[in-house]
């Protein structure tokens, strides 16, 4: 009797290791006002381009136009609402929203490729966020051609990413965004007509 207890406990410790152990990281922390992993929207944006590969990256600015850094994604003063609005897409009451932002942008044509990532200040609403952006983008005068597609991603409830382009590189910035970046999850994607 003594043997078929020992037994069922040890079963039954196991199971409940092995419950344990399968734990998935999908850390939701960050989604309920927590703390991210990354500190400072540029460390986001630099996983996101380590996370492409060599026939995917192209000729780029990053950062505001004031201070731009070539060919690297930059860290972009938000204090610049002009800029974040006619660059970027994001509109001016939307600026006091965001703690820190990074930005990257194609340098043949902003519409080509155009992104930036934002940390968002505690309390700030993120649907309510992104609606404004995507309405915005959307609802844009495209002067030299038009973006394709535009795409924004949560990247772990404290960072939005977003950005609009042509469709092969808007897949690629999706792609490596998701694959790069832990709890990270598209909350838009859409056609800009």
């Amino acid at each position: 009797m003594k043997k078929v207890i020992t037994l069922l406990l040890a079963v039954m410790m196991a199971l409940a290791l092995a419950g344990c152990g399968g734990k998935q990281n999908d850390s939701k922390e960050g989604q309920e006002g927590g703390e991210s992993q990354y500190a400072e929207a540029l460390e986001v944006l630099n996983e996101i381009v380590k996370a492409y590969n060599e026939d995917q990256l192209f000729a780029m600015y990053g950062g505001n136009q004031e201070n731009a850094v070539m060919d690297a994604p930059g860290k972009f003063d938000v204090s610049k609402t002009d800029e974040l609005e006619n660059v970027y897409g994001l509109p001016a009451d939307q600026s006091a929203n965001i703690e820190d932002a990074a930005s990257m942008v194609h340098m043949m044509n902003a519409n080509t490729f155009t992104g930036i990532v934002c940390r968002l200040k505690d309390g700030v609403d993120m649907d309510a966020f992104v609606d404004s952006v995507k309405s915005s983008i959307l609802a844009r005068q495209w002067i030299c051609g038009q973006p394709d597609t535009l795409v924004i991603i949560n990247v772990d409830g404290r960072y939005v990413a977003v950005a609009f382009g042509v469709a092969e590189m808007m897949e690629d910035f999706k792609t490596n965004a998701l694959s790069a970046l832990n709890g990270s999850q598209v909350i838009t994607e859409a056609p800009v007509v």
